[in-house]
């Protein structure tokens, strides 16, 4: 006898239901983004690479700059000491000239007897006195010293006359007047043959 399962013509149970869970997003990762031309984040834009990068070329600039300082190096640069003034004839008997008084700070003086090369600096507290061609002297305007033309102070509070530069000939026949080497009246070395050019 054929017996039918009384469960077989029963409905199957339906599964129970599996709850949902809501799908996490994924984390954002800045470097798989996709960016537009104005959106750049400050981890790519300051990347290692770009720190490297930017490190190099300071240390090259830095050597660079050490290089270029050894190719120019500090000179100071000062009016030369000694220069050509000219011949002998170029300059009159009794007239302080004042051609080389701006440049190398040099009045040169041609007497009878030869030609002088005087110092512009006062012996007070280093002014640059004026030739006063209607007084006949030289005139401090800082303390009010004065000075003959031939440098010999006279009023003032300058303590001693003003200096004379060597004077000689260079081998153009033009006065060569050397800066270095100054001769002073009251040491008595006006009378040295370097301290005036002879036109006797």
């Amino acid at each position: 006898m054929n017996e039918e399962n009384p469960q077989s013509n029963a409905p199957t149970p339906a599964p129970p239901p599996v709850p949902q869970v809501a799908a996490k997003p994924a984390p954002s990762n800045p470097a798989n983004a996709v960016m537009g031309p104005d959106k750049i984040d400050r981890r790519t834009f300051i990347s290692w690479t770009g720190i490297a990068w930017v490190s190099f070329a300071a240390a090259t600039g830095g050597a660079l700059s050490i290089v270029l300082r050894f190719l120019f190096p500090n000179v100071l640069f000062e009016p030369p000491t000694s220069f050509k003034a000219g011949f002998p004839a170029d300059y009159e008997v009794g007239i302080v000239d004042e051609r080389w008084k701006e440049k190398f700070g040099v009045w040169m003086i041609k007497t009878a007897e030869g030609i002088y090369a005087l110092s512009t600096t006062c012996t007070h507290l280093g002014c640059t006195p004026n030739w006063l061609s209607n007084e006949n002297k030289f005139k401090c305007p800082c303390h009010g010293s004065g000075f003959y033309k031939t440098g010999i102070n006279f009023e003032g509070p300058a303590p001693r006359p003003l200096e004379r530069y060597r004077i000689s000939l260079a081998e153009d026949g033009q006065i060569l007047i050397d800066k270095s080497k100054k001769f002073q009246q009251e040491k008595g070395e006006w009378n040295n043959p370097e301290s005036f050019l002879s036109c006797v």
